[in-house]
């Protein structure tokens, strides 16, 4: 059900006023401000009811891959992994991908884990908390050296190569190794440099890492501790937040807020902007809040918990500051309600055709407070100009068809130096590989 005509005249007018006061108010560009999308209809919050229609993981079959369109191959890059959830490819070629799952963190209440449906008490202990190396020396798409980099970690997600250093992003506190390149394992102990706080709802245990461009800065991505600061909003200190800080962990500051699950982040090639991916709130209805991907405005904000998608002001926090919702920022690209959009990768090679230069490629991990599954599949964002368009989809056949089943659940999504794309599969175990076709 669609709010009336009146009001989303009204929704309009105000997102329109909101923008236009943000170009005054704020350094955000002339191209930034225009891609902002000031006539994206809502639903008024409870239209539909709260929904719990968690999928059940089939695994792939013998010879069943996702589909790409037209153009490119699919391949198994790797197998039987235990949930592997992000992809970093290093400076040398090397492939790390951290493998790691929910896991009971704390918070007293049973949370519903949206990979199972099982309560989040009866997985706790389950997570590989490991980084597995990839080497393909050969490079024939085909790794031919798997070595666990890594054991012993605490849910280990972003990962990163900065100079002589390999860092570690676990739920807890970012970590710093001493690493040269080419090294197959870390034995040595670390050092952790940040503290960060742990856990978090459903799946927002994870912890991102970019590096500027001039590596002089480190972003760290932190997820809500809640849906909608439910525990208050003290439990929510740190966090719903992208940080900035030195290589050493000394320096932080909040680069944005109001982020309430910004998982992948990445620069776009060609204007050098940050965006973000973001994991938006549940429990308002099918087709609320929707999923986005944004640039992300240096002391900006966002919304959670107050306001979403612009001055929409959150029903379950009504009243409580009027003055961040009107400051809440219009995202740029509109990705579905409750796809949990995490994966974010800029393509920033030449294999592939034309049209995918510098668009962006989202992973989307599926729905499970949606009545209909939606997401499970990754989408391409294309840019022109240094703007982004409409997504479309690239990388689907993860659902079975029956809205219960799917084959896996893609995640992290990485553009590897050969121009080759690797998708994170981490329900079914699987890193996926796309590649142009040969002619």
């Amino acid at each position: 059900m669609k709010t009336t005509t009146s009001l989303l005249t009204a929704a309009a007018l105000s997102v329109t006023l909101l923008a236009c006061n943000q170009k005054k108010e704020s350094n955000q560009t002339e191209d930034a401000v225009a891609t902002a999308d000031t006539t994206l209809e809502l639903p008024a919050p409870y239209a539909t009811k709260s929904a719990k229609n968690f999928s059940n993981v089939l695994g792939w079959p013998t010879g069943k891959t996702p589909q790409a369109p037209a153009g490119f191959t699919v391949t198994a890059f790797a197998q039987d992994l235990k949930s592997p959830r992000w992809i970093y490819e290093a400076p040398n070629g090397d492939i790390f991908v951290a493998e790691a799952n929910t896991e009971q963190n704390g918070i007293k209440e049973d949370v519903i884990n949206a990979v199972s449906g099982k309560k989040r008490s009866q997985r706790s202990g389950t997570s590989a908390n490991r980084i597995t190396l990839f080497r393909d020396t050969n490079k024939d798409g085909k790794p031919d050296l798997k070595e666990t980099f890594l054991a012993g970690l605490n849910q280990p997600f972003g990962m990163l190569v900065l100079g002589d250093h390999f860092y570690v992003a676990n739920t807890d506190g970012l970590m710093r190794y001493d690493y040269k390149a080419g090294q197959t394992k870390i034995t040595a102990p670390g050092k952790k440099i940040l503290n960060l706080p742990a856990g978090g709802y459903n799946n927002h245990w994870t912890r991102n890492l970019l590096a500027s461009p001039d590596g002089k800065k480190i972003y760290v991505s932190v997820g809500s501790g809640s849906n909608v600061a439910e525990h208050g909003i003290d439990n929510e200190k740190r966090r719903a937040n992208i940080l900035e800080i030195n290589p050493d962990g000394t320096g932080e500051r909040i680069y944005a807020s109001g982020l309430r699950n910004p998982v992948g982040m990445d620069w776009q090639p060609a204007t050098k902007t940050l965006y973000a991916a973001v994991n938006e709130r549940d429990e308002l209805g099918d087709e609320l809040v929707p999923d986005y991907m944004t640039s992300v405005k240096e002391g900006a904000f966002y919304g959670w918990p107050y306001a979403y998608f612009g001055p929409h002001e959150d029903p379950r926090r009504k009243g409580e500051r009027p003055d961040l919702v009107q400051k809440t920022i219009v995202p740029d690209v509109p990705l579905g309600s409750h796809t949990a959009s995490l994966g974010l990768a800029f393509y920033d090679k030449t294999a592939f055709p034309e049209k995918y230069r510098n668009g962006a490629f989202i992973g989307q991990h599926g729905s499970w407070n949606r009545s209909q599954l939606v997401g499970y599949k990754v989408v391409f964002v294309p840019f022109e100009n240094g703007k982004p368009g409409k997504p479309e989809d690239f990388l689907t056949g993860f659902l079975g068809g029956n809205n219960k089943d799917v084959y896996g659940r893609p995640v992290g999504v990485t553009v590897l130096s050969d121009g080759s794309v690797l998708v994170a599969d981490d329900a079914a175990g699987h890193i996926w590989r796309v590649s142009a076709s040969k002619s």
